[in-house]
């Protein structure tokens, strides 16, 4: 539908446990929690959107790999996803979540996080109809290319720091 990539701006925030907050800056402010099995939207000028989880798979996956992730929970991790590990000598690494669950793999296709020794830089959302949302961590998150291609930002995000 877009025919050009649709970038946004903002912070994605692990609250402890099952909880994680996306704040949006720009386009339009606004506001997503995921807590307790619900997802709530806060856009500025509008009434919150309440929604349970159950009805948006992708966001499931997201908050399992996020909550897996920075808890260092590996058990959890490989019961919701096929795991892979690259890594090479100079201190590159990629991590390659694909789900278990096949109706979420309808949604899903797959997670990628490419790092550097212990900082991940990117983390890639490729969604089974060819979609992708790339997000960039940290430091490099400043470093938006003007014009995003997934060429731009795939090797933004394969750079040496």
């Amino acid at each position: 539908m877009l025919d050009r990539p649709l970038v946004v701006s903002g912070e994605l925030s692990w609250l402890g446990g099952d909880r994680l907050q996306r704040r949006v800056e720009h386009p339009q402010q606004e506001t997503s929690t995921i807590a307790d099995g619900e997802v709530t939207q806060q856009r500025e000028g509008r009434s919150p959107r309440h929604f349970s989880l159950k009805r948006a798979p992708q966001l499931q996956v997201l908050l399992d790999s996020f909550v897996a992730l920075l808890g260092g929970d590996a058990a959890r991790l490989q019961q919701a996803f096929e795991v892979r590990q690259e890594g090479d000598a100079r201190g590159a690494w990629t991590l390659t979540l694909v789900p278990r669950d096949a109706r979420v793999a309808k949604t899903v296709a797959s997670i990628r996080i490419d790092g550097y020794a212990n900082a991940s830089r990117c983390m890639h959302l490729q969604e089974a109809d060819g979609d992708l949302a790339v997000d960039l961590l940290g430091p490099l998150a400043a470093r938006m290319p003007a014009e995003p291609t997934r060429e731009a930002l795939q090797a933004l995000c394969q750079s040496t720091p």
